[in-house]
């Protein structure tokens, strides 16, 4: 699989949803990650489900999902439904009963001012898997699962989480993951979910939940954040992490590939089209490709925030039938799907203590 990112607006924008056919057809890409709950916890369509539509947490980004999905399936591309669990803001504004707290009971915010929902609440977990179940419904056949953590900027000393059972991050995401993995599979769809390139070297759970092997006991694909830039100097012994990055990728993927060996699932990094720091053109985009082939992985994906994708930079026509390359993974059937008006991330090993958590998450918001 071959993908990239797209965000509600470019999907539902004629003219760049327009360029980024023209995109997947000159270079072989494959593959949409599309925003249907960005991390501002708005949909990006017109939602059926009724508790979203009491809180008015939609905005019409995408006119007809159904109709959009049509069209990849009649190119052959397959859809991914990238979904932001607990970085929900409007949701923990809205329902400040779900929302993380401060010890004297005010909503918690982290360094930005931005409200989060208290990942141990079994609510906020339902009302996301409803969600997660009507992009189904529409024809997604995959669901991606993004900010599937706790919160790691912000004062931490001053947050309490309102709906904690006593247990430890790392089961509590790994639990909700296997809660969303029954519910929807059934209905046919993979479930996969985003972690911190961290999580591929460090061995604990980041203090955000995000332990590699506990995350590979509950889904079956894994794409972890493996940007360059988001690496901190020292990084793998590479002096600056963002000027290697066939080096930083494929350490990256060779660690997450050793810790996760005899583990039913398997890995689709992200990888880097934007800079920050160095400027990325096509001899990077082409290095961190190479480094995933090289790790033995054969699936990616690249998210650039504006989704303004440049041919040129990718790989070609007269790459499409190259042995190393997979093919266009078939869709779903449609049969099984409900038409709209049914639905009611060899050198040294990173130093985790120089790159926290919150720096990458800083980086993040900057990119991604």
């Amino acid at each position: 699989m071959r993908g990239v990112y797209v965000t509600g607006w470019g999907a539902g924008s004629s003219s760049l949803f327009q360029r980024l056919l023209h995109f997947t057809e000159e270079t072989g890409i494959n593959s949409l990650v599309i925003d249907i709950k960005d991390d501002t916890g708005f949909l990006s369509y017109q939602s059926r489900i009724p508790k979203v539509n009491t809180l008015q947490s939609w905005k019409l980004k995408i006119p007809n999902p159904y109709r959009l999905l049509q069209t990849l399936k009649q190119r052959n591309i397959y859809p991914i439904a990238r979904l932001v669990v607990f970085k929900d803001p409007f949701l923990a504004e809205t329902r400040p009963d779900l929302a993380l707290k401060q010890k004297n009971g005010d909503i918690w915010r982290d360094y930005k001012g931005l409200a989060w929902v208290d990942p141990h609440s079994k609510e906020v977990w339902e009302y996301n898997i409803e969600i997660a179940k009507e992009a189904i419904c529409l024809g997604f056949p995959e669901i991606q699962f993004d900010y599937v953590r706790f919160a790691s900027d912000g004062d931490l000393s001053n947050c309490v989480y309102p709906h904690s059972e006593g247990k430890s991050k790392e089961d509590v995401i790994k639990e909700f993951l296997l809660y969303a993995r029954e519910e929807l599979e059934p209905l046919g769809a993979v479930i996969s979910a985003d972690v911190f390139g961290l999580a591929c070297s460090a061995a604990d759970d980041l203090r955000i939940g995000q332990k590699l092997e506990k995350i590979a006991e509950a889904v079956p694909v894994i794409s972890p954040m493996v940007y360059p830039s988001h690496y901190a100097k020292g990084s793998y012994g590479l002096g600056n992490p963002d000027l290697f990055p066939y080096e930083t990728v494929l350490q990256s993927m060779k660690d997450a590939s050793r810790r996760l060996d005899g583990y039913p699932v398997k890995l689709r990094p992200w990888l880097q089209d934007f800079s920050l720091g160095s400027k990325y053109g096509k001899k990077q985009i082409e290095a961190q490709i190479q480094a995933v082939y090289d790790a033995g992985v054969r699936d990616w994906i690249f998210w650039n925030p504006s989704c303004r994708y440049e041919i040129e930079k990718y790989l070609t026509k007269s790459y499409r039938s190259s042995e190393t390359l997979v093919s266009r993974p078939e869709l779903a059937e449609e049969e099984g799907f409900a038409t709209p008006s049914q639905v009611n991330d060899p050198s040294e090993k990173m130093d985790t203590n120089s790159q926290s958590p919150q720096r990458e998450e800083a980086l993040i918001e900057s990119g991604r």
